[in-house]
């Protein structure tokens, strides 16, 4: 398991190639919610979203040896952007095993930031071609299921710990359950009253169904939020959430949009659908909160396009006539 020691080195070694990422008060959501809301723009991190610090240490960790045989790693989005990034950084040989239905910006951009992308029909031939670059010597780096992962997403929770020393509750979405596996373990070594809620798309519930069935579960995600599109989460993730989740909130798709246009509208950031799918969450909720607490939604990236946020946008208008 991933301990408070685990996180604070994955900060050491870290620190000098990633951001530490802004924290604001949010006076529109704090009158909307009815309790101080704070936003922790992780979306303002190296390649837009908090996989680039799990990155860095993933590799940082692996040693000299192992990173001069070439990474390989499968991703659909903003992992394979953060491997992108890193290895370009590092000067590392890395390649992407990309499904070919991904989204086309994520799979420029991890080209330009310097991996090799190999485009596969779907996510089970990305997993094949990755194993046979295993075989062939590659080192494998994992997106959320990795202790390494898991520690330096940790470092985000570190970070909002010393900006809102009072904070009560936090709000994190749910792909693959890295993000929340190092959220919960150092939120709950450090402050242990903090109640940490998640959220996932209705779409989408791989954490629901493994808690459900007290085992990983293989889903076939449907939600629009590709980044929420794990097809399974992680053990450690299972094991943490199964003991210290306050709950889990499921929340559509119509739901994250309606939450995304809210952010560019109130505050004037684009989070991508993931990211706001956390402001859905406390939307559900806020009857369980009050004036007296101290709220922060994780706002974890920013990959959307353009096109695809104006898409979202007629869908929803679409849907409210």
């Amino acid at each position: 398991m991933v301990t408070l020691r685990d996180i604070h080195n994955a900060k050491t070694n870290v620190e000098r190639y990633t951001l530490r990422t802004p924290q604001r008060h949010s006076p529109f959501f704090s009158a909307r919610l009815g309790v101080n809301t704070q936003l922790k723009l992780e979306m303002g991190q190296h390649s837009g979203s908090f996989k680039t610090r799990g990155a860095f240490h993933q590799m940082l960790e692996l040693g000299d040896a192992a990173l001069s045989r070439g990474v390989v790693a499968v991703s659909g989005g903003n992992f394979a952007r953060a491997v992108g990034y890193c290895s370009g950084v590092l000067g590392v040989d890395a390649i992407v095993c990309m499904p070919e239905n991904a989204p086309g910006n994520s799979i420029d951009a991890t080209r330009d930031y310097g991996a090799k992308v190999e485009l596969l029909p779907d996510a089970v031939a990305a997993f094949a071609r990755a194993d046979e670059w295993l075989a062939r010597g590659r080192t494998n780096l994992h997106p959320f299921d990795s202790p390494a992962q898991i520690a330096g997403n940790g470092v985000v929770a570190l970070e909002i710990l010393e900006d809102c020393p009072g904070m009560t509750d936090i709000i994190v979405s749910i792909g693959g359950g890295g993000l929340i596996a190092g959220i919960i373990a150092a939120v709950k070594a450090v402050k242990p009253a903090v109640r940490v809620w998640g959220v996932e798309p209705e779409t989408a519930p791989t954490m629901q169904r493994a808690l459900e069935a007290g085992e990983i579960v293989n889903i076939k995600p449907a939600s629009l939020s590709k980044t929420l599109g794990a097809p399974f989460v992680g053990r450690a993730a299972l094991d943490l959430c199964r003991e210290h989740l306050e709950d889990l909130i499921l929340v559509s798709d119509l739901d994250m949009i309606a939450a995304q246009q809210r952010f560019i509208q109130d505050e004037g950031i684009c989070p991508e659908l993931a990211a706001a799918s956390t402001l859905a969450a406390a939307e559900a909720i806020k009857d369980r909160l009050s004036a007296e607490n101290e709220l922060v939604l994780l706002i974890c990236g920013c990959n959307d396009s353009a096109e695809d946020v104006a898409r979202y946008a007629k869908l929803l208008e679409r849907q409210s006539t």
